[in-house]
């Protein structure tokens, strides 16, 4: 696969694939709680994560297809994609 997506062939597996991204974001954020709780920086763990997360990918998919993924987050962080409004 050289695509950084699941490609669910029927609806059982797009849920399921659902079901388990929504886990792993809460045992994420569980994670981050727990290390705000131990004293570490929020972008301490950010930049673990990150780091684990394309560690990951280039063991699923090879760094070629990892490369290009990359190559699109500028856009996509200047689009504010990953930009959370706070209220406070």
């Amino acid at each position: 696969m050289t695509a950084l997506h699941y490609a669910a062939n029927t609806d059982e597996t797009a849920t399921d694939v659902a079901t388990q991204k929504q886990i792993a974001v809460r045992l994420l954020l569980d994670a981050f709680s727990e290390a705000e709780l131990e004293g570490v920086a929020a972008d301490c763990m950010a930049q673990a994560a990150l780091f684990i997360a394309l560690k990951e990918f280039v063991l699923a998919y090879g760094e070629e297809p990892v490369a290009k993924f990359t190559e699109k987050l500028p856009k996509r962080l200047r689009n504010g994609e990953f930009t959370v409004q706070r209220h406070g």
